[in-house]
């Protein structure tokens, strides 16, 4: 199975700009990102794939396999597609670029996950902490007993009518696999109505029908959207 890792990485952000260069220890966001997924094995290679003349010449200066892609695409994933048209394999694995905390154990957990040839998108989900419980930014996720995502949720999902405290909640991580006729119909698609309703993309493949099969991982990580996420990670990873 041959996989390929692809770094979705914009220079501007609507919430943290030039967020992909922003430094962590004296080292770029992305650099972090990208050091920590090459270092995963079964992959074929990792690339990053960004919309800025800048992030292009910061990588080649730092030996850090990257391309240009367009300037238009709305979505980690649509660049992650363009990539797919022009390098083939097996399975595409989607890191966005603000997670500097990415372990190489969520890489393996995800291309074992992708072994299965039924399994057409797959992602990852921890239990989640407390203060994730309530937090609009930390996405949420049900699942069936098959492992397959039944729904994904900003809000507190699912909810403990009774007070019982049997409702476990676990935080959905933003890391996925896909293999190509899946990239494919998600780009042919348009926005569905709960994908433009949460803010989340992923729910535009349930809508259609397409399964998104979760896996289990014991390692959370934490997206970067502010500078106080910015300060939690650099102590996080100065301090590991």
């Amino acid at each position: 199975m041959k996989s390929i890792a692809v770094i979705p990485a914009r220079l501007e952000s609507t919430r943290m700009s030039r967020k992909a260069l922003r430094l962590i220890a004296g080292t770029p966001m992305v650099g972090w990102v990208y050091e920590a997924v090459r270092s995963a094995p079964g992959l074929a290679d990792v690339i990053i794939a960004t919309d800025s003349d800048e992030i292009l010449e910061v990588c080649r200066r730092n030996n850090w396999h990257a391309c240009l892609t367009s300037t238009s695409h709305r979505s980690g994933t649509e660049r992650v597609h363009e990539v797919s048209e022009k390098i083939a394999a097996d399975v595409y694995v989607n890191v966005q670029g603000d997670e500097p905390m990415i372990r190489p154990e969520h890489i393996s957990v995800l291309l074992k996950l992708m072994e299965s040839d039924a399994v057409e998108v797959g992602t990852l989900k921890t239990a989640a902490a407390v203060a994730d419980v309530n937090n609009p930014s930390a996405v949420k996720v049900v699942t069936d007993g098959a492992g397959s995502a039944l729904y994904f949720s900003r809000a507190t999902i699912p909810v403990d009518r009774d007070g019982s405290g049997q409702a476990r909640r676990w935080k959905h991580l933003g890391i996925y696999a896909y293999r190509k006729p899946a990239l494919d119909r998600f780009v042919r698609l348009p926005e569905s109505a709960l994908e433009s309703a949460e803010r989340l993309e992923q729910l535009r493949f349930l809508e259609n029908g397409i399964s998104i099969h979760v896996a289990e991982t014991p390692y959370d990580t934490v997206g970067v959207d502010t500078e106080e996420d910015l300060r939690r990670v650099e102590a996080l990873l100065q301090g590991s």
